[in-house]
């Protein structure tokens, strides 16, 4: 299991409310065709979170260039909005975080961690951590 958040080129702020609808049916589409699992998808305007399962033969850097490729080239298919933004044909930039997820340790912190991506809100978690 991974948390991957992924930067958009030049990190701009291009990911609407309708932009991230048609990036979860297309993540849908993915999970159909390759065993790439997405368990939460959270994004903010200029990076998307994603907490993923996959079979331990994929590595990383592959389910890494099967999300850019396929979901980059359809969102700019969907959303020709989305181009003007983006020149030079790039969605993604060429880096990304990854870090592995402890099954037992701490998915659901992270789960609910990308689930709140784009909201305003204040938890405490345990009384000691305090997230804006």
């Amino acid at each position: 299991m991974y948390h991957l958040v992924l930067p958009l080129k030049y990190r701009r702020k291009a990911v609407t409310a309708s932009v991230g609808n048609t990036l979860k049916a297309i993540c849908q589409g993915i999970e159909e065709r390759y065993e790439i699992f997405f368990l939460e998808i959270g994004y903010e305007e200029d990076h998307v979170h994603f907490l993923v399962q996959s079979v331990p033969t994929n590595c990383v850097e592959e389910i890494i260039r099967v999300i850019k490729s396929i979901t980059a080239k359809e969102l700019f298919k969907r959303h020709p909005e989305v181009k003007k933004k983006l020149w030079g044909g790039k969605f993604w930039t060429s880096g990304y975080y990854a870090n592995t997820v402890g099954q037992y340790g701490n998915e659901d912190l992270i789960r609910q961690y990308v689930e709140d991506q784009g909201k305003t809100y204040e938890k405490i978690f345990k009384g000691q951590l305090k997230l804006f």
